[in-house]
Order: C-alpha cells, then sequence, then structure tokens
C-alpha cells in the first residue's frame, strides 16, 4: 500500500509530466473562473454604455445609482490626469501582474482559498486592462453615496480585486494561525 503522504505522481517511476499534469486540472478552473469575471465584467460594461448617456444617472437605491462613468486613472482615478501615458503605465502593470498571478496560480494550483483570491484578482485586472486597450479608459457605472458624500464609481472587475485582495488577506491569516498552531 503506498504511502498516504507522498504524491503518486512523483514517485521513482512516475513521468516527468505527471505532476504538471496533476497541477494544470485545477489550475483550468482558476482560470476558467477569471475568464468567467472578465466576460461578466466585460457584459455589463457593454449593457451599461449601450443603455446610458455618459454621466446619466438611474437611481436604483436611496444610495446607489447606475452612471456611465469613464476613468483614465487607476483606483480612485488616480494618475487620471496623467496625458494618456497612464492608460500603458496601467496596462503594463496589469499584464506583468497577470503573468506573477498565472505562475502563482500553477504553483499552488490545489490551494483552494488562495487561489481563489488570486483568479479573481487576475479577471478584475483582465477586464479592467481589455478597457484600457479597447478605450483608453475604463468604464465604471456603480455608483454608491450617502447625502452629499459619494464613494468613486467603479465596476465588476473593481469589485473582483477587491474581493480577492480580501481573500488573499483572510488566506495570510490562516495560514498564520496554522503556522502557529503545534
Amino acid at each position: 500500500m503506498p504511502d498516504p503522504g507522498l504524491d503518486p505522481d512523483s514517485g521513482p517511476g512516475a513521468s516527468p509530466a505527471a505532476p504538471a499534469a496533476s497541477r494544470l486540472r485545477p489550475l483550468a478552473g482558476w482560470l476558467a473562473w477569471a475568464l468567467c469575471l472578465v466576460l461578466l465584467d466585460q457584459a455589463t460594461k457593454v449593457w451599461v454604455s449601450g443603455s446610458l448617456g455618459y454621466a446619466q444617472r438611474i437611481a436604483v437605491l436611496p444610495v446607489f445609482d447606475l452612471t456611465l462613468l469613464h476613468n483614465t486613472g487607476a483606483a480612485f482615478s488616480f494618475l487620471a490626469d496623467g496625458g494618456g501615458a497612464q492608460r500603458w503605465l496601467f496596462t503594463g502593470i496589469a499584464a506583468v501582474a497577470a503573468v506573477l498571478i498565472l505562475r502563482w496560480l500553477y504553483t499552488h494550483a490545489t490551494e483552494r482559498l488562495l487561489c481563489a483570491a488570486l483568479a479573481s484578482i487576475l479577471g478584475g485586472a483582465l477586464g479592467n486592462a481589455i478597457d484600457r486597450l479597447q478605450h483608453g479608459h475604463v468604464v465604471d457605472f456603480l455608483l454608491f453615496y450617502w447625502r452629499d458624500w459619494y464613494f468613486p464609481a467603479f465596476n465588476l472587475a473593481d469589485v473582483a480585486i477587491t474581493c480577492g485582495a480580501a481573500l488573499l488577506i483572510l488566506d495570510e491569516i490562516l495560514r498564520a494561525r496554522r503556522a502557529r498552531t503545534p
């Protein structure tokens, strides 16, 4: 009977491709999740862009409107007045992040919480990068406010990135707790 602590794909008679194949199966699921997020993000942006005029607002709740806005900057319109170079800067950052995330997903494909976080960030980053490449700006449409205070408008890609970041923090907290527990 094989030792349950050993990876059956890494034994002396295993083919070199076996460990890679065992990582690709879960990796495919995480990439599918990222792709679903990209498609959902892009579909909502197409719908809002086709349904609303620029800056038009539709009240949904007393604290929430749908509105079509364009953000040439990053989060909270950071560097929005950068003269156009920020488009390529943020697209490049997204491309580098995507490569690093893909590598991280490949090497940790069986760590569910970590991979859910990474795939969510990947999907969101790619969704916004597509906007930058297609339009030169990111399409935002979710606007929350309270009386005279407005949170900057955002989109589903931003939600995916934020949720992914929260999951990354949770994963690290749980990892640190496991490391302290004997």
